[in-house]
């Protein structure tokens, strides 16, 4: 069982058709006031860890959420139950709405998100004390919950993958060294991990002397695993057309995971997660997409020219 915990939040998804940088003037950053005017918009169930989690479901693992959500949640919630994800341990926030993150994508995939918290604020009231799991993901959450969980999964000797993501800039350094500490996995995209290395001051190597795995995913480049002195390239699968690319980390994670848990070959686990990012590419929103698992093995085949046993 993975336990996934994160934001469970509403995405607005907005698509503008031009290029931001065309609208920002250089000498003028401090004082900005734009408006974008956009050409589509959807609302879309969201947030890390219903995501991941729907991923996973997809891919036959079994995954529980551990998250709070508000009084407008009724209706996702039987989204996943439906797609076989254990809502179980996921509160309610009688009082608040959920988290509702406003996303607007250039046509360079360039992005500018809002996010109000809404229920998220409370999730330093969950607790890992009585969760029984084989790995914890710890994504985008309350800054001080993902802390929090950090240190019950360090004390239960609990395996974790550590994905501090959007919450980089507001997490200190001192706290973020503790969390990555013993990780099994630290995850993040080339900036988030650039970013990670300048707020610890800690290097490439420094980062896998404490955890098992470090990956950094590079968009339509694939993917870079490091394993103590071992180095992986995982290139991308080829997604029929790239549709909107929100989320397609969030179904890499869950790729890799499925991978990991049934002990394949970190290789192997890179390219599934390559191929469920295709899937989150090819459909507006992170939870749009669907497939079978027959049908993800063949397209494993056919980017990667070998089969696939899961």
């Amino acid at each position: 069982m993975i336990t996934v915990t994160g934001s469970l939040a509403f995405d607005h998804i907005m698509d503008f058709p031009g290029k931001f940088a065309d609208h920002i003037m250089p000498d003028k950053i401090h004082q900005i006031n734009l408006s974008f005017l956009v050409n589509t918009l959807q609302k879309q169930k969201g947030g890390t860890a219903g995501n991941i989690a729907y991923n996973l479901a997809l891919l036959n693992s079994p995954v529980s959420i551990l998250g709070i959500v508000g009084n407008d949640f009724s209706e996702y919630e039987k989204f996943l139950k439906n797609t076989g994800v254990d809502t179980s341990n996921i509160k309610t926030a009688a009082d608040k709405l959920s988290s509702t993150g406003f996303i607007m994508t250039d046509q360079n995939d360039n992005q500018i998100t809002a996010y109000y918290p809404g229920a998220m604020s409370d999730a330093t009231s969950l607790s890992l004390e009585n969760i029984k799991s084989d790995l914890v993901v710890i994504s985008p959450n309350n800054p001080q919950a993902m802390i929090k969980f950090a240190k019950q999964c360090q004390e239960k000797k609990l395996d974790y993958m550590m994905d501090p993501g959007m919450q980089l800039p507001t997490l200190d350094p001192s706290d973020l060294k503790n969390m990555i500490q013993g990780a099994t996995i630290l995850i993040g995209n080339d900036y988030e991990i650039a970013l990670l290395k300048e707020k610890t001051g800690l290097n490439e190597r420094a980062l896998l002397s404490q955890v098992k795995i470090l990956i950094t995913t590079l968009g339509e480049n694939g993917s870079t695993i490091q394993s103590g002195l071992k180095t992986i390239q995982v290139s991308s699968a080829k997604p029929a057309e790239v549709v909107d690319p929100t989320g397609a980390g969030d179904a890499y994670r869950a790729g890799f995971l499925a991978g990991y848990l049934k002990g394949l070959g970190l290789k192997i686990c890179g390219q599934m997660g390559s191929v469920a990012a295709c899937y989150a590419i090819e459909k507006y929103g992170t939870t749009s997409h669907k497939f079978a698992v027959d049908e993800f093995k063949k397209r494993y085949q056919e980017n990667f020219g070998e089969e696939l046993n899961v």
